[in-house]
């Protein structure tokens, strides 16, 4: 009949951090394209200061999330059972996302 689950240590541990690593990757690749053309919309067609001063935002943003991201992606190659990602890197990889999302949009507009 049904019996309890199987315990937690008979999971394989090395398939969940890795597919969890490759999504960092995969938005830090996201954020670094939108860095990049908001760089070259800034720059194109006369450089003002206002588009100037967005792009350079959204390249801090972006410094930002590229760190966050590099420490969590170092700690789920490191670690057999990665520690949890703290609600406040979590947050502020969130809050970079949307910023790095508002600022590419203003820029576009």
């Amino acid at each position: 009949m049904g019996g309890p689950d199987p315990a937690p240590a008979d999971r394989d541990p090395g398939l969940q951090p890795e597919r969890t690593r490759l999504a960092w990757r995969r938005t830090t690749l996201s954020g670094t394209v939108v860095a990049v053309l908001a760089a070259k919309t800034a720059l194109h067609g006369g450089a003002t200061a206002v588009p100037v001063l967005a792009a350079a935002l959204c390249c801090a943003l972006w410094l930002a999330f590229l760190r966050i991201a590099h420490g969590r992606i170092a700690t789920l190659a490191a670690a057999n059972r990665p520690h949890a990602l703290t609600p406040a890197h979590a947050a502020a990889a969130a809050l970079c996302t949307l910023a790095l999302a508002v600022c590419g949009a203003f820029l576009v507009f």
